[in-house]
């Protein structure tokens, strides 16, 4: 039996779809690239916006036709989109042959072996669950990166998000447990750790009673191998001055920061649900990088949020040209059945939306060019991923400051040796909006 497989949304999806792939693979089946090929197809998917919705109902529809025009004799939905309509799903959606919801991975074999008999299932878990060191995994990051969730779930409650009614609340992994993964995936020649949870800095709290990131990094570092761990998902509320300590002064955790902030404006942010204000979150900033030199920070921001007005846009945009941050992410504001935001009747028109992003993304595009034109000449440890598709003399990489998927490429010209996993000393020689070129020293 061969097994084709489409993964969508974002990393902590991505995990999903691994421990899914190391399951199907440990009871023997074959996995192909080629749909057509396929006797089983499966989509993991993404709810978190009307747009990643979209792109998941067109890609199981593209699947759907591999029943027709291929050997495909089973179609299954899985993730967030399969977790939330998952009724609606199967009712509208014949081609559909099971659901299986964000927390019935596990049942990935159950779902494969029901629908082969004939039979059309829902399979959703009974409670919130997570993978641990032991569960097969089939990674699908390049040898020497790899993804490790600490936490699934989420306790913040912001009225735009509805993580917290697919994922439900968190539920963090033991740091042993979290420590034997890595240790594995080091062993097999990962080089750098992308530790992620959709709140990182609250980590360990259903565990340890309080945030327990410090203490887990603390345990990683200790792991001989480990080059780069990287944070990705990091909540301004819990971000502590332990923690602060802890990426200023250990060499193997990157210098790199990611607070997804959403807004700027006090008012807007009390209408998110947010727990951070203006004021607390400059303050942060200003601590992060006094003790964190040279510290790279990212940050996503949502415009035509219910009830925003062009001052509450522009002190979004004023914050911005302020705060110089190195990484930005706009999102279009989208409403979301069943949060608190969905029902309020100030919607901003899509228009002035449209017109906010584009504002706000021509701003920090200015930005970030000239932080880029700032680093030329400046020495970085450059993990090189590849090689350009158009001049095979030129290889492309990310240092500390780049987060895979998410932000820019180092280019470093005239280097013909370098390969995948290689991580290399390179001088910057000129900065770009996204990128950078460079030459190796």
């Amino acid at each position: 039996m061969k097994v084709g497989f489409v993964s969508l949304g974002c990393a902590k999806n991505l995990v999903d779809t691994e421990v899914m792939l190391g399951i199907m693979q440990s009871h023997g089946l074959e996995l192909t690239p080629n749909p057509s090929d396929a006797d089983i197809l499966i989509v993991n998917t993404c709810a978190f916006i009307a747009s990643a919705k979209e792109e998941s109902i067109t890609t199981i529809l593209n699947l759907a036709d591999y029943k027709v025009n291929g050997q495909c004799r089973s179609l299954i939905i899985a993730g967030c989109l399969g977790q939330r309509y998952r009724q609606e799903l199967l009712n509208e959606l014949p081609e559909a042959d099971a659901i299986i919801g964000t927390n019935a991975w596990h049942r990935i074999m159950e779902a494969i072996e029901e629908t082969l008999k004939g039979r059309r299932v829902i399979l959703i878990g009974e409670r919130e669950t997570i993978y641990d060191a032991s569960t097969p995994r089939l990674r699908t990051t390049p040898d020497y990166t790899a993804y490790v969730k600490i936490a699934e779930g989420c306790d913040h409650h912001c009225a735009f998000c509805a993580i917290p009614l697919i994922r439900g609340k968190q539920i963090s992994r033991p740091i042993e447990d979290i420590r034997a993964e890595v240790e594995q995936l080091v062993a097999d020649g990962v080089k750098e750790i992308n530790l992620i949870a959709q709140d990182s800095t609250n980590y360990g709290r259903d565990l340890y009673n309080e945030p327990s990131l410090a203490r887990l990094l603390r345990e990683l570092v200790k792991v001989d191998g480990v080059q780069w761990l990287r944070v990705l998902y990091s909540y301004p509320k819990h971000f502590t001055d332990e923690l602060i300590e802890l990426f200023a002064t250990e060499p193997k955790i990157c210098k790199y920061v990611d607070l997804p902030l959403q807004h700027a404006a006090d008012s807007v942010l009390r209408r998110m649900h947010r727990p951070d204000r203006r004021e607390e979150i400059e303050s942060l900033l200003a601590k992060l990088r006094e003790r964190i030199p040279d510290v790279a920070i990212r940050s996503t921001f949502i415009v035509g949020y219910p009830g925003e007005t062009d001052e509450e846009f522009q002190q979004l945009k004023e914050f911005l040209i302020a705060q110089r941050l190195d990484h930005v992410g706009v999102f279009a504001y989208s409403p979301e059945e069943g949060t608190p935001a969905y029902n309020l009747t100030d919607q901003i028109d899509e228009g002035t939306t449209q017109e906010r992003y584009h504002e706000l993304m021509s701003v920090q595009s200015m930005i970030s060019q000239e932080i880029n034109e700032a680093l030329e000449d400046r020495e970085l440890d450059v993990l090189i991923e590849g090689r350009d598709e158009e001049e095979s003399d030129i290889a492309a990489g990310r240092s500390y400051r780049e987060a895979p998927e998410v932000d820019g490429q180092i280019y470093v010209e005239g280097d013909r040796r370098s390969r995948p996993g290689d991580i290399v000393r390179v001088r910057v020689l000129a900065g770009f909006v996204y990128d950078l070129a460079a030459e190796r020293i």
